[in-house]
C-alpha cells in the first residue's frame, strides 16, 4: 500500500509506509552524557481560544509526554523555546507548567531543568526591571526544586547598551542563584529579537563576553547551552570553558558529531529535536556509554536529515513540526497548538516530515501515523 504525498513542486509522489517501528524500550540510566530533551506543550483543542488568548493547555497530555521522555532516561528541559515560550505560551502559562512538571518529576524521579527569563515584561524595560523579572522567575524555579536554565532575554537585548550591561545583569543573577545554573545562548535564527546578544553582532566579541561571564562565576555555572547552529563555534567555546563547566549542545543540525566529541572533549545535550527522537536518541546514548562511538553515530546520523528539515528557516517555526510528529506518534489526540501555530508550516513540509520520521521507524504505530497523515491530506483537499 502506498500513500500519495505532495512535494514542493506542486506534484505528488508515491510513498510506501514502513510496516514495523523500531523496537525501542526504556533502559538503564546514561553514564557518559547528561541529556535533556526540550519538551513541547499539548494544547487543549476544545478551549475557546484565539492566537492572542492566554495558552489553553491540556495538562494531562502535556505531563504524560514528559513521563514518556523520563521513562527512556532523558531529562526534561521545561518551559523552553520548544514549549512555545514567547510564541503562544506566556509567563503565567510557563509558571504553571514549571510548577506542574517539577512536581511530576519529583514524583517519578525524573531529571528536570526549567527556563528562567523575563517574559512577564511586555513592553520597554529598564535594566533594573529586567533584573527584577529574572529574579521573580528564578525564585519560582528554585522553589519548585528544579535546576535553573537562565534563558536569553528579549528585554535585556533591547535594554542593554553594551557588553558591560550583560556582565552586570548575569553576574548579579549568578551571585544570587542558590545552585549552579545552565546558561543559554539562543541565536537570532531561533528568535530575531535576540540579534546582538551579549552586546555585539560580532560573534567573536559576543563569545568573549559570554565566556567572561562564566569565568567570573565558574562555581555557579553547571553548564552552557549553545544554540547557534554552528558546530565550529560550539567546539571553540567548549574548549575554552573552565574546568567542570559542561557544554550542552543545542545545535539541531550537528548534534551527533558534537555529542560524540573528539580527543579534546565532547558536548552533553539539551535539544529540541530530542522531543520527537526521544527513544531513538536514548538508545544511541546507551550505545555510546559502552564506548561504541561508531554504533552511536550509526543510530543518530540518519536522524539529521529530519532535524534539518524541521529546523529549516524560518527556524523558529520548528515547534510546528515537533508537535505534528507527536500527533502522528500517538502522544496526543489532535494537531492543535497554542497560538494557532499549527498553521506555520506548509502541507509539503508536513509530508516530508512524515516520510522522514516514518523511514526512521519513529512511530510506535505506523498504521496510526499513516491514517493521521491521510486525514491531514484530506483536510487540505487531497484525495487518495
Amino acid at each position: 500500500m502506498t500513500i500519495q504525498l505532495p512535494d514542493f513542486k506542486s506534484g505528488f509522489r508515491a510513498y510506501e509506509p514502513r510496516q514495523e517501528p523500531l523496537a525501542l524500550t526504556p533502559g538503564t540510566p546514561f553514564t557518559s552524557r547528561t541529556v535533556y530533551s526540550a519538551a513541547h506543550v499539548v494544547a487543549d483543542p476544545f478551549a475557546d481560544a484565539t492566537p492572542d488568548s492566554p495558552a489553553a493547555v491540556d495538562w494531562d497530555a502535556t505531563l504524560a509526554f514528559r513521563r514518556h521522555l523520563w521513562s527512556h532516561g532523558l531529562g526534561v528541559a521545561e518551559a523552553m523555546d520548544t514549549a512555545q515560550r514567547g510564541m503562544g505560551l506566556d509567563w503565567a502559562g510557563a509558571a504553571e507548567l514549571i510548577r506542574r512538571s517539577a512536581a511530576e518529576a519529583k514524583a517519578v524521579g525524573g531529571r528536570i531543568a526549567c527556563g528562567v527569563g523575563t517574559d512577564q515584561l511586555t513592553g520597554p524595560a529598564s535594566l533594573a526591571e529586567v533584573r527584577t523579572a529574572y529574579e521573580e522567575q528564578l525564585a519560582l524555579v528554585e522553589a519548585a526544586g528544579a535546576r535553573t536554565i537562565l534563558m536569553a532575554s528579549r528585554a535585556l537585548a533591547a535594554a542593554a547598551s553594551g557588553p558591560e550591561d550583560y556582565l552586570e545583569v548575569y553576574g548579579h543573577l549568578l551571585r544570587q542563584a542558590s545552585e549552579p545554573v545552565i546558561l543559554h545562548w539562543l541565536g537570532p535564527m531561533f528568535d530575531p529579537a535576540l540579534e546582538g546578544y551579549w552586546g555585539s553582532s560580532d560573534l567573536d566579541a559576543a563569545t568573549d563576553t559570554f565566556l567572561e561571564v562564566i569565568a567570573a562565576h565558574p562555581d555557579k555555572v553547571d553548564g552552557i547551552k549553545v544554540s547557534l547552529l554552528d558546530a565550529g563555534r560550539e567546539i571553540d567555546i567548549r574548549r575554552r570553558l573552565p574546568q567542570g563547566v559542561r557544554c550542552y549542545t543545542g545545535d539541531d543540525f550537528n548534534y551527533p558529531e558534537l555529542i560524540a566529541g573528539d580527543e579534546q572533549g565532547f558536548s552533553h545535550a539539551l535539544l529540541g529535536i530530542f522531543d520527537p527522537l526521544g527513544p531513538l536518541a536514548a538508545e544511541a546514548v546507551r550505545v555510546l556509554d559502552t564506548g561504541d562511538t561508531a554504533g552511536f553515530r550509526a543510530l543518530l546520523d540518519p536522524t539529521v536529515e529530519l532535524s534539518r528539515h524541521l529546523f529549516q528557516t524560518p527556524t523558529r517555526f520548528y515547534k510546528t513540526g515537533v508537535v505534528f510528529l507527536a500527533w502522528l506518534a500517538g502522544h496526543q489526540s489532535h494537531f492543535t497548538m497554542v497560538g494557532g501555530l499549527q498553521s506555520a508550516r506548509s502541507l509539503p513540509h508536513f509530508a516530508r516530515a512524515y516520510e522522514l520520521a516514518d523511514g526512521l521507524g519513529l512511530f510506535p504505530d505506523p498504521k496510526l501515523a499513516e491514517d493521521r497523515m491521510k486525514s491531514l491530506l484530506a483536510l487540505y483537499g487531497v484525495t487518495q
